[in-house]
C-alpha cells in the first residue's frame, strides 16, 4: 500500500473542500513572484481546476497534492510539473504557509514522501526545482534534501525591484 504519511504531515489529492484553501493561497500577491500568476483567481476557475484535479499525471504532465498536518489541517501544497515520461524528469515546488507549523519539518517530511513517490511509483530519475536566489530558507531545504546547484539564471524573474535571480536545483535518483 502507497503511503504517502509522516511522522507529522500526510499528503493527499485535491478535494472539492479546498477550494477555500486554494482561494487564499492562489491569491496570496506574496506568492505570485514564484508562481508566475499576475491576475487573481475566481473562485469558480479553482472550482473547474478542482473538478479536474483527480486527471492522471501522465495527461496532465502534473500533480498536485495538499499538505496536511497531523491534525489533518491544510498548511501547504506540494507540486510535480513539467511531468515528462519520455525524459523520466519533473519539476517540483512546495508551499508551506506561513503558521505555526511552518519551522517544524513538515517541508522537509513533504518533499520526501513527493521525492520517494517520483522516484519509486513514478519510476523518475531525476527532479528538479527552480528557486529564487534570495529564498534562503527553500535554498537552505533544497540542498539538505540533496539537490545540488546546477545552474544560475541571470534576471530571470521581474520582480517589483527589478529583476531576481533563480536558482536551478537538481536530485537525480540513487542507483
Amino acid at each position: 500500500m502507497l503511503k504517502l504519511k509522516s511522522r507529522n504531515c500526510y499528503l493527499r489529492a485535491l478535494e472539492p473542500e479546498d477550494l477555500d484553501f486554494l482561494y487564499h493561497l492562489e491569491n496570496n500577491t506574496d506568492l505570485w513572484e514564484i508562481s508566475g500568476t499576475i491576475t487573481p483567481f475566481s473562485k469558480e476557475v479553482l472550482r473547474n481546476y478542482l473538478d479536474n484535479s483527480h486527471r492522471d499525471v501522465y495527461e496532465v504532465k502534473q500533480l498536485r497534492l495538499c499538505i496536511c498536518n497531523s491534525k489533518n489541517d491544510q498548511v501547504g501544497l506540494i507540486d510535480l510539473f513539467d511531468f515528462d515520461p519520455k525524459n523520466l524528469r519533473a519539476g517540483l515546488g512546495i508551499v508551506v504557509l506561513e503558521s505555526k507549523d511552518r519551522n517544524k519539518g513538515i517541508g522537509q517530511n513533504a518533499l520526501t514522501l513527493m521525492i520517494d513517490y517520483a522516484f519509486s511509483i513514478l519510476n523518475l530519475h531525476q527532479l528538479y526545482a527552480n528557486i529564487l536566489e534570495d529564498n534562503k530558507a527553500s535554498l537552505h531545504l533544497f540542498e539538505k534534501m540533496g539537490f545540488k546547484r546546477v545552474g544560475l539564471k541571470k534576471d530571470w524573474i521581474k520582480s517589483e525591484n527589478g529583476f531576481k535571480n533563480e536558482v536551478l536545483y537538481q536530485k537525480l535518483k540513487s542507483p
